[in-house]
């Protein structure tokens, strides 16, 4: 059964109404995977860190060997044109992306065509996650990749199906999420975000060490953390550190704090600390 979603897409120069078709069978992004996309929100009026998002999906572009086409400042106007077609107040996901048209048959087709790109942007209602909302973490047997053998310093579509098997395996065991190491077993993030401990009152995240994109939204919770006099710190973490934890967390763009209550037998409160991240992002995010 088709589900009805309310979406608009911006392609070839124009929005349009629904899930508009932008790939074809040819394209280098549908068979071999040249996607690169941002996510970025809109709630309650306002659009918190888009600029940095938009401008991450440039990079992205970049380092998949793909030519970005749109300046930050064009995706801003248009973007801002597309969400004037929603209710004020439906949370909208912000999606844009670019992918691979062409092959460079120098390469017998595997690089993609650096002259032609193409682009869009995506609009979709999804509500964001209530208040109350947490999730669950188990250990998976999957990992992080590195630089040397996955373009881990972009946002690429190509990295995903990796956490979708996580995520699998996860729910398989009766969990929400999964709790993620790199290549050297020390813990990364979640299968769908960046995670924060807290221990005694302070606040730990794994230091950013080329595995796992570190977010846009990690680093203003970063930002936010210090300003209200919080001690943070970016540091090598393993499982039993988390076991040993008073309060985690998760930090992520869909819903920006989202508490955990479990990591495999251990269980947790959603703590003062935790409480205090999301009271914060929303200050912050309602006075810029």
């Amino acid at each position: 059964m088709a589900i009805s979603k309310d979406i608009r897409t911006y392609f070839n120069g124009t929005w349009h109404d629904g899930d508009v078709p932008v790939m074809r069978a040819a394209d280098h992004g549908a068979w071999l995977g040249t996607t690169v996309f941002d996510g970025a929100r809109c709630f309650d009026g306002m659009t918190p860190d888009l600029e940095a998002h938009l401008a991450r999906v440039n990079r992205s572009a970049s380092a998949l060997m793909l030519t970005p086409t749109m300046s930050v400042e064009a995706m801003l106007d248009i973007t801002r044109e597309g969400l004037a077609g929603f209710a004020p107040d439906q949370a909208v996901y912000i999606r844009p992306m670019y992918w691979g048209i062409d092959a460079d048959m120098g390469t017998s087709a595997i690089a993609p065509d650096p002259g032609e790109t193409g682009f869009a942007i995506c609009l979709e209602a999804v509500p964001m996650a209530p208040p109350e909302a947490s999730t669950t973490l188990t250990r998976t047997r999957f990992r992080r990749p590195v630089l040397e053998d996955a373009v881990v310093d972009a946002k690429a579509g190509c990295l995903y199906p990796n956490n979708a098997r996580m995520l699998v395996e996860a729910r398989s065991k009766g969990f929400k999420n999964a709790l993620v190491a790199d290549a050297m077993g020390n813990v990364a993030e979640a299968a769908t975000a960046n995670v924060f401990m807290v221990k005694d009152g302070e606040v730990f995240t794994p230091i950013a060490n080329g595995t796992f994109l570190a977010g846009i939204t990690r680093a203003r919770h970063l930002s936010n953390l210090r300003r209200d006099g919080m001690t943070v710190h970016e540091t090598v973490l393993g499982f039993d550190d988390f076991a040993k934890a008073d309060e985690v967390f998760l930090s992520g763009n869909m819903s920006k704090v989202t508490p955990v209550t479990a990591f495999d037998d251990r269980q947790y409160q959603v703590g003062p600390v935790t409480r205090r991240v999301r009271e914060i992002y929303w200050d912050w995010a309602a006075s810029n």
